[in-house]
């Protein structure tokens, strides 16, 4: 199913995002994000002397470095594009990863270290949603692996993690049978 035919329009702003999930030759797994915002118009910026229509107003990368059970070994952060000059100032400051895991607790993690003025908005969207989403998309396959190599009666963790997955549903029962919640 698509969406259904828009009323006539124009384009004001657009936000893309580019997320790659990189598995590293020393086993470790690099997860990089880019946001990019753009209007299409052409407005005054005292920063940068004007920005021109279609030229990103905002640029931002981050990669993360990560084991496999989605630790934060190393973090980068950088701002080649904002309206301020001083929004990269604070791209040093997102090493506080280090040591986190992706997973529970990650959104107040973000929250603590970078709500506010103690981080910047675009970044920690690309942190909370884009950017743990590719690391679980990109690792997946090496987890999912290690989990059906062990024995130890443990349920998958993908499990209850969204409708398609539920525990009563029929991708549970089909894949993992002995999970299944459901009727049987």
């Amino acid at each position: 199913m698509t969406l259904s035919k828009a009323s006539p329009r124009q384009l004001i702003h657009t936000r893309s995002i580019a997320c790659h999930g990189y598995q590293r030759q020393d086993g470790l797994w690099d997860i990089e994000a880019t946001l990019t915002d753009t209007k299409s118009y052409s407005f005054a910026n005292r920063d940068r002397d004007g920005i021109a229509a279609g030229e990103p107003i905002q640029l931002m990368r981050i990669r993360l470095t990560l084991d496999d059970d989605l630790v934060v070994l190393a973090a980068e952060a950088a701002t080649d594009a904002s309206p301020f000059t001083i929004c990269g100032d604070i791209a040093p400051k997102f090493s506080a990863l280090l040591g986190l895991q992706i997973g529970p607790g990650w959104r107040r993690a973000m929250n603590a270290r970078f709500k506010g003025v103690a981080g910047c908005t675009h970044l920690t969207e690309l942190l909370l949603g884009p950017v743990a989403t590719t690391a679980l998309q990109t690792i997946a396959g090496a987890r999912a692996k290690r989990m059906q190599d062990r024995h130890d009666g443990r349920p998958p963790a993908v499990i209850d993690t969204c409708h398609a997955l539920s525990g009563d549903g029929p991708i549970v029962k089909r894949e993992w049978p002995a999970f299944y919640r459901g009727d049987k």
